[in-house]
């Protein structure tokens, strides 16, 4: 099993932010995981939220190790030929530490009050494909074209190609079985879910996977786990997690803070190991 730690970064300034990333790459993590969103979710809704990609960037800079990534990045906020760029770039900066992670968006409000059309859900999955591809294409470094339902190429070319080879690993999060799921099967690396049926979600991203014709096997599963929990029920709840063959945990940061994760670090995780 490998462990991530997510930064919790809303409401903190860089310097807060890169001491709990320092904190995770110290404690043996294998990455360290932001948001990306430009407004809080949580706490004063005027306090600070730095922006995701340029954050990275910079932890990117001031850590060796660990690995970084966004769960998620909302396909909507950028364009996907920019965002591939962007995504490139930290890949290089982090000499290749960098976890592309992806989603259809949700928040409705956010994107309303920025101005950022915000579309169907159909439409929105159809933009995360369309992104995907062109992210496919645009990493290889050569001349490209495509014609997308959304987003179009146009022998357009990005260099250098990522560190990583061929690309920086795609985790996408999902969970909804009508549209989000069957994406997993044909386009992650990684499929990011959570709550119940976790079983049932399997199966539409194993079907969905073999009809692209990929190995299901390949698709490398991750979900979340709480550690605000008693003790007891954190182990059960990482239990059920092995058993449904999940092989990353994001650990959220605690809402009882620092104290509760030194004590996770120090006393659960060497036994979840």
């Amino acid at each position: 099993m490998k462990f991530g730690l997510d930064i919790s970064q809303h409401q903190l300034t860089f310097d807060e932010i890169l001491n709990r990333t320092r904190l995770a790459e110290d404690a043996g993590f294998d990455g360290a995981w932001v948001f990306d969103h430009f407004t809080a979710l949580y706490g004063d809704p005027g306090g600070p939220c730095l922006e995701a990609w340029t954050l990275l960037g910079a932890l990117a800079a001031h850590t060796s190790r660990i690995r970084l990534g966004t769960l998620v990045t909302g396909i909507t906020y950028r364009h996907p030929s920019v965002l591939t760029t962007e995504i490139i770039t930290v890949d290089h900066v982090s000499g290749g530490r960098i976890e592309c992670g992806l989603g259809a968006a949700w928040n409705e409000n956010e994107h309303r009050s920025l101005g950022i059309p915000f579309p169907s859900t159909k439409e929105r999955m159809q933009r995360l494909e369309d992104a995907i591809e062109i992210f496919r294409l645009l990493t290889t470094g050569e001349r490209v074209s495509y014609k997308g339902r959304h987003h179009s190429l146009d022998q357009a070319q990005y260099r250098p190609v990522p560190v990583q080879k061929p690309h920086p690993p795609i985790w996408i999060g999902a969970n909804r079985p009508q549209l989000g799921l069957p994406l997993v099967g044909r386009q992650a690396d990684v499929w990011h879910g959570w709550g119940s049926g976790y079983s049932e979600k399997w199966d539409v991203v194993r079907r969905s996977a073999e009809k692209a014709g990929r190995n299901p096997e390949l698709i490398i599963k991750s979900s979340s786990l709480s550690i605000s929990e008693p003790w007891d029920e954190v182990r059960r709840s990482f239990d059920t997690h092995v058993a449904n063959g999940v092989s990353y945990l994001v650990v959220g940061w605690p809402s009882e803070g620092r104290k509760r994760l030194d004590e996770f670090i120090e006393t659960v995780l060497p036994g979840l190991r």
